[in-house]
């Protein structure tokens, strides 16, 4: 499951793509831009892809948002054997682990921080999704354990 969402600063905003497993909760690809483009997403899936190198036949699921329905995302994805699955258009309830994931992140770490730069902002959310949120943050529907701890025991 993907989602792009917009981080503020002082220099102007930045956004995040992220990929989202829904079996760990584990953000397992992501990547961020001072534009919200098919590259943003690109990078972000090759970057889950390269990590953790899934079997044919996994599901890429988005938004219809043009970043998402482009020719070359959706090349790609099929190229690396997935299926694309778009959300609903107009149904909030397609894409709510994601929309959580964001809500969270909000809360947790850019909401109060009045990151100064975009680079102060790339530091914090980097710290936040690898060595926070993939490595401690406990889930409850993990059964309260982390992402990689849920991993290492299912694996």
């Amino acid at each position: 499951m993907v989602d792009i969402t917009y981080v503020p600063t002082h220099e102007g905003y930045l956004y995040l793509a992220a990929f989202l497993d829904l079996c760990t909760r584990k953000i397992v690809g992501w990547s961020i831009s001072s534009t919200m483009t098919e590259r943003l997403v690109m990078d972000a899936f090759l970057q889950g892809f390269g990590k953790e190198r899934p079997g044919p036949g996994f599901i890429v699921h988005t938004d219809q948002g043009a970043q998402f329905t482009g020719g070359n995302f959706t090349t790609l994805v099929r190229i690396k054997g997935a299926i694309l699955s778009n959300r609903t258009k107009g149904n909030p309830y397609d894409n709510s682990l994601m929309e959580s994931f964001y809500k969270t992140l909000k809360r947790e770490l850019v909401n109060d921080a009045a990151f100064k730069t975009k680079d102060e902002a790339r530091q914090a959310l980097l710290s936040y999704i690898e060595l926070y949120y993939n490595s401690i943050r406990k889930h409850s529907a993990l059964g309260y354990i982390a992402s990689r701890e849920y991993e290492e025991l299912n694996s």
